[in-house]
């Protein structure tokens, strides 16, 4: 019993470090792409919402857009970019922002560097919140007596 009790902070402790890692990883990107100064006119070719949830827990819609651009050297490249805004549709006309080596991970989001600081702030926080709770749990496990 004391090993089940174990095993479920081990896997929320995994999935809390393994978010962190994703969510690092896109703020670094889009800091990337917005600081690279390249640039280029993309046409959005599709506006999509998914959503999850449902039952019991809340109902999350995300809206998605894929874009379509051409980099400097003559590549086409097609990106799908999550939360845009929900007057975008399709046929418009963006500014991506793209670093020259990887420009599939562009963004059509707006620079907006302390926005961007504050949500990965926010969520890094929440994570660690769950991080902390799982850990005290594995703690108080531990102790328990044989």
């Amino acid at each position: 019993m004391e090993l089940f009790l174990l095993l479920v902070p081990a896997f929320m402790i995994a999935i809390v470090v393994f978010a962190a890692v994703k969510v690092i990883g896109r703020s670094r990107e889009m800091r990337r792409a917005w600081s690279s100064g390249l640039t280029a006119e993309a046409r959005c070719l599709r506006s999509y919402a998914t959503t999850s949830g449902g039952g019991q827990a809340a109902v999350r819609t995300t809206l998605h857009h894929v874009y379509e651009f051409r980099t400097w050297d003559g590549r086409v490249i097609r990106f799908d970019e999550t939360n845009g805004p929900s007057t975008r549709v399709e046929g418009d006309i963006v500014i991506v922002r793209y670093t020259p080596d990887r420009p599939e991970r562009a963004t059509a989001h707006p620079p907006n560097r302390s926005g961007n600081a504050v949500a990965t702030g926010c969520t890094l926080g929440c994570l660690g919140f769950v991080l902390l709770c799982a850990l005290g749990f594995t703690m108080v496990v531990l102790s328990l007596p044989n």
